[in-house]
């Protein structure tokens, strides 16, 4: 990772106030990966960091002229992506709580945690279904473990297929719940 001299940031700096498209080349390359790491580091996610150095830098293009003032551009880049990288992930959870996303799909499609948090993920799913009742238990993980339709399931449990419509809705929106639940915890503890 190169760093720039103090002096010659503040020259590419003003150059960048200046609208020179190659002082941002050098101060992209000089803080993109190391920008990256940080990134990464809040949002467990190699995609979004990615989106987030991008849109960090084009707010930085964006708001040039302002540059020339900076006197720590590091920081003010940290500060800038560590924003950028909460405000989606409040964003986030703000979708999972809305009520307009209840669908199990909207849960299972987090972005949000890497592998490293992938076992948290399950264990999440797996203490909702734990605290399901028997019946539901049973119509929530025939249907989506073992992928069988609603005849399919009301026939091996002896119900009729409205019952295990109704099962699986009321099951799913427990587990739904309770891992949007889970996954805002798990968010406050990362950001404390």
């Amino acid at each position: 990772m190169r760093h720039l001299p103090l002096h010659g940031e503040q020259e590419l700096l003003y150059g960048l106030a200046r609208g020179d498209e190659r002082a941002f080349r050098a101060i992209f390359h000089n803080y993109s990966d190391l920008l990256g790491k940080h990134i990464l580091r809040i949002t467990r996610s190699q995609e979004l960091t990615e989106e987030i150095v991008q849109d960090v830098f084009l707010k930085v293009w964006m708001k040039r002229e302002e540059l020339a003032e900076v006197r720590d551009f590091r920081a003010y880049l940290f500060i800038l992506s560590r924003n950028y990288a909460i405000n989606y992930l409040k964003k986030t959870v703000g979708i999972l709580l809305s009520e307009q996303e209840p669908d199990w799909v909207a849960v299972e499609n987090i972005s949000v945690y890497d592998q490293e948090h992938e076992a948290d993920y399950y264990t999440l799913i797996d203490e909702a279904i734990d605290l399901l009742p028997p019946q539901q238990q049973k119509v929530y993980l025939l249907s989506r473990h073992e992928r069988l339709k609603y005849h399919e399931i009301a026939s091996r449990l002896n119900l009729s297929r409205e019952t295990v419509k109704k099962y699986l809705q009321i099951a799913t929106e427990s587990v739904a719940t309770y891992v949007r639940k889970g996954f805002i915890a798990l968010l406050l503890i990362f950001f404390q």
